[in-house]
């Protein structure tokens, strides 16, 4: 079994990066060094070359503010990237899997996403993503395509991360309470992905979208309470909660991104992990 992996310096590609890979699986690793997405020819060489049975796409554009600014840049990497990967799987009768994200939804359903959902960004970058899902359905059948959502870890630009930065620096720290979602630990999708892997190895993987993400439900001030009442320096730390509107991001975010995650469970056996215990794990390896 040889797997191909875009992505090697974000979240889950680092994580990818550790995990437990079975000794007969061959795994190839590209960094933006190697192979960046913004270079079309690239990705499809990329894949020629290595000839793998399962390409893993961990890398995307995913400043989600920031692509506002930078919408060509976001499509090159979140739409037309993904479509050609998934045309060169295609040719070298490769499965692709390809994460995504729940911000390709709009927030408005009252109760949990599920996959069928008709999808309806908010942002520059959810309208790539959602563009770049399109791509992938329609140039390959033998697609895995993984929505999670507000990813965390030890490493790379988060959430729990930056709360802890700015509560070291005692700045005031004023949280949005208005966007509900579920946290996921960074090492549990690389987790779910090696599951997912190994029933491609063994030929028993089903194709399409599935939704993993954290349990319990929580808003982002919610999560930065969690974050500093289990770190081991602040604890004490005050948080205010606002509004998305007096935060005033330059990207519209969903209000509610809960996803529902059923499917993945019943195909896959994957269960739903606790983000408070992948939040443990997390702080123990920052020394909080």
């Amino acid at each position: 079994m040889r797997i191909l992996i875009f992505g090697t310096t974000g979240q889950i590609g680092r994580e990818l990066g550790r995990a437990p890979w079975p000794a007969e699986f061959a795994v190839v690793r590209l960094g933006r060094d190697e192979c960046d997405l913004v270079d079309i020819d690239a990705v499809r060489r990329a894949v020629f070359s290595v000839k793998p049975n399962l390409v893993v796409n961990a890398a995307a554009y995913t400043a989600v503010d920031r692509a506002e600014s930078e919408p060509l840049l976001a499509e090159r990497v979140n739409c037309r990237a993904p479509a050609v990967m998934a045309g060169a799987c295609r040719e070298v009768g490769s499965v692709l899997l390809h994460l995504s994200t729940d911000y390709v939804f709009d927030g408005n359903n009252a109760g949990i996403y599920r996959e069928e959902d008709p999808t309806s960004p908010l942002s520059v970058y959810g309208r790539t993503k959602a563009e770049g899902e399109g791509g992938i359905r329609s140039a390959l059948e033998e697609h895995i395509i993984l929505r999670t959502s507000w990813v965390f870890s030890s490493h790379g630009s988060n959430f729990v991360k930056t709360i802890l930065r700015l509560a070291a620096q005692q700045k005031p720290l004023r949280v949005v309470n208005d966007q509900t979602g579920a946290p996921t630990a960074a090492r549990d999708i690389a987790g779910a992905i090696t599951v997912i892997s190994k029933a491609v190895a063994s030929g028993k993987a089903s194709w399409g979208t599935y939704h993993y993400a954290g349990s319990e439900p929580i808003t982002w001030y919610g999560f930065a309470r969690s974050i500093l009442s289990l770190s081991r320096d602040f604890k004490e730390m005050q948080v205010d909660a606002i509004s998305s509107e007096a935060f005033g991001a330059p990207a519209r975010r969903p209000t509610n991104s809960v996803l529902d995650c059923n499917r993945i469970r019943e195909q896959y056996g994957i269960n739903t992990p606790s983000w408070r215990v992948g939040l443990g794990k997390t702080l123990a390896e920052l020394g909080h």
